[in-house]
């Protein structure tokens, strides 16, 4: 299974009065790296239903657990992989990593469902996005000698 990792700056006013990562912006460097892996695939900028019929989408949930401190300014890797892909939501799972070791920060996972941009029903996801996240999709591990996904903490 792939993931996909981006690397991104803590600032001081990123810190609590503790200089601890703020816990809201663990949730803003997931979402961060959401958008960097849609740029990587090339559905970044441009909200165009021709060319991306999948951008539509809604937050269903997040989860998130802080397994131990940020402390102080620096940088930090927030990796993400899809957990599981069904007809019309997407479950991705991440971590905040230190740049130099994979025990983890934070862990969680955020659904998202597609939804029609007329009525904001949910509908399924396109053929073409199922074969595109293929690759990095844990939920699929068992059809192939795929790597074991990142440990959770």
């Amino acid at each position: 299974m792939r993931f996909h990792e981006a690397v991104h700056g803590v600032y001081f006013d990123d810190l609590d009065a503790f200089r601890i990562l703020h816990n809201a912006r663990y949730l803003l460097l997931f979402e961060r790296t959401i958008g960097d892996f849609w740029q990587y695939l090339g559905w970044g900028n441009i909200l165009d239903a021709q060319l991306n019929p999948d951008q539509y989408h809604l937050v269903r949930a997040n989860h998130i657990e802080y397994l131990r401190p940020v402390t102080g300014p620096g940088r930090v890797r927030c990796r993400i992989w899809v957990e599981q892909l069904g007809r019309s939501s997407l479950t991705f799972g991440f971590q905040v990593l230190p740049m130099d070791e994979d025990l983890p920060h934070a862990a969680g996972t955020r659904t998202l469902v597609r939804v029609d941009p007329s009525t904001r029903g949910s509908t399924p996801w396109t053929d073409g996005f199922r074969e595109r996240l293929r690759p990095y999709r844990r939920d699929l591990e068992g059809e192939s000698d795929a790597p074991a996904a990142p440990v959770r903490g």
